[in-house]
């Protein structure tokens, strides 16, 4: 018996065939408008109409290398989202990082923002507010001054000294096997707790993550990597008001030691009075460490707010240690598995040492008479730069012209450190390979160059402004511990595994360490 068909159904039927249709019109509609917003920059397709790309790269753990294979493959501008453009050009790293430059920052720094107590805390590196920026930096920018950061040699000296025997104990106890790059993370967190607080975090003791800081930020450096390249899954993931008020409050690790801290210096200053150096004699710490001239800062202006304290001290801990860990690392392992680059240190070491110009552990002022060390750290940190994706800026009001084609106000845009720094052009047919020597065997006008092409601390306003906490720490460590031991890979067939979760981490670095002569 054939099907007889209502007028009713016939019509519902086209009117779910006209709606499919409109829907799909719509899909295409919008998909022609993404694509077409940035079509004049060259990329993958996919990464044209979704930043699901981005998001799936930076999972890997492999962003650096993948924005890498882009430029090879795509040239100068590469098109990594739909509004997202990265830039390989160093020439117009002025432009988007100048200290002129008004190309503010993304909302991917929203997702390196840590939360306490259901509260966002904004730091120095992490905040998009440039006028807060000045405000949070002009009142301390002094204290993170080369000249003044000197006075603290001899806290850096005590860790050293510190750290080299626990090194020693590890080795004895591990049968020769030390894991290096865990050891000079928890060196370099020591470090930076002995500058700010006086008081060494605890690291070197225990041998451990102490009230799991480090653990905290690398959580957060993950979260970050890949949640920022859709910023708006932070506001509904971890930064949504109504859940925050349905869950219990969590605390960041990092904000709170740095709230505990600030509270213990304040107490102790009440009970010893106004005479900073009669407390810090009676309670052991040094009156000049950066939590005693925070404390100051605001005292001479009360009109900067209390959380000003907890942003600097927290910046400190958060952004000061983990790139100044991955730099030594990168320094060590590139100098151990080049046997000419290592030569030439140690040659270098020796000279100094025979005419009294390296003490056992080196001072700032030996160290930067030292030409091939310098060249070598200049060298690590531009074939490994901590940071492995694009330092995300946004075009200002006006549009601007980048590498010949413009860019409307409101692009998201940005350059990755490890595609400008292989640069070939800036740093030579070699520039995929370690060659300390580029930055000697050149005239000076060259060395220039590319000094001003290196993003390892970033540019212009916005550069670290704890780089020459990490310098002092670099200068120092490197030298003493080369001229002090050999240094082996335990495992000479083995290469580090390396990972891009914000920073670009090494693990898997082993060594073992045997004492040097006298003579040298």
């Amino acid at each position: 018996m054939p099907l007889a068909f209502t007028s009713g159904s016939l019509y519902n039927e086209r009117s779910f065939c006209n709606a499919i249709l409109f829907l799909f019109g719509v899909l295409t509609l919008w998909l022609y408008r993404t694509w077409k917003k940035q079509s004049h920059v060259p990329g993958p397709f996919m990464a044209s109409i979704s930043n699901i790309s981005r998001l799936i790269w930076a999972r890997s753990g492999r962003a650096h290398e993948t924005h890498i294979h882009l430029h090879e493959k795509y040239g100068s501008l590469v098109r990594l989202g739909p509004n997202s453009v990265s830039v390989g050009d160093p020439r117009e790293i002025s432009k988007m990082y100048g200290i002129r430059s008004n190309f503010g920052k993304s909302d991917y720094y929203k997702a390196l923002q840590p939360m306490s107590k259901g509260k966002i805390i904004q730091g120095l590196f992490n905040t998009q507010d440039d006028q807060l920026h000045r405000s949070m930096k002009k009142p301390i920018a002094g204290i993170y001054s080369m000249s003044n950061l000197v006075s603290f040699e001899p806290y850096v000296d005590s860790t050293i000294s510190f750290f080299l025997e626990r090194l020693e104990d590890a080795q004895g106890e591990a049968n020769g096997r030390i894991d290096l790059g865990t050891w000079l993370q928890w060196f370099a967190f020591d470090v930076m707790g002995e500058i700010t607080f006086s008081k060494r975090l605890g690291f070197l003791d225990e041998a451990k993550d102490v009230d799991g800081i480090m653990r905290s930020i690398w959580k957060l450096f993950r979260y970050s990597c890949w949640v920022g390249q859709m910023p708006w899954l932070d506001k509904i993931w971890a930064k949504n008001s109504f859940v925050s008020r349905l869950l219990p409050a969590k605390n960041s690790p990092v904000v709170m030691f740095a709230l505990e801290r600030a509270q213990e210096r304040i107490a102790e200053k009440l009970l010893q009075g106004s005479d900073s150096q009669e407390a810090a004699s009676s309670s052991g710490y040094n009156s000049n460490d950066f939590m005693s001239r925070f404390l100051a800062t605001r005292v001479k202006d009360p009109s900067i707010p209390e959380w000003f304290v907890t942003a600097w001290t927290t910046s400190n801990v958060l952004a000061g240690s983990d790139t100044t860990a991955i730099m030594l690392r990168a320094i060590i392992y590139f100098l151990i598995t080049n046997s000419a680059s290592l030569q030439k240190l140690e040659r270098e070491l020796g000279q100094a040492r025979s005419q009294g110009q390296l003490s056992d552990i080196a001072t700032w002022k030996e160290s930067r008479n030292l030409r091939y060390l310098n060249a070598c750290v200049k060298e690590a940190g531009r074939l490994h730069p901590a940071i492995g994706l694009t330092l995300e800026r946004v075009v200002p009001r006006g549009g601007a012209t980048i590498c010949g084609q413009f860019f409307e106000e409101g692009t998201n845009i940005g350059m990755n450190p490890w595609v400008i720094h292989r640069n070939k052009e800036v740093f030579g047919a070699d520039a995929n390979h370690w060659n300390p020597d580029r930055w000697l065997d050149t005239d000076a006008e060259r060395v220039t160059l590319m000094e001003n092409c290196l993003l390892t601390f970033g540019s212009g306003s916005r550069t670290c402004i704890g780089k020459n906490i990490s310098y002092l720490e670099i200068y120092k460590l490197i030298p003493t511990m080369f001229a002090r031991y050999e240094i082996q890979l335990w495992d000479p067939t083995r290469e580090w595994k390396i990972e891009n979760s914000w920073l670009v981490v090494q693990s898997d670095f082993f060594i073992k360490l045997e004492r040097r002569k006298p003579h040298l």
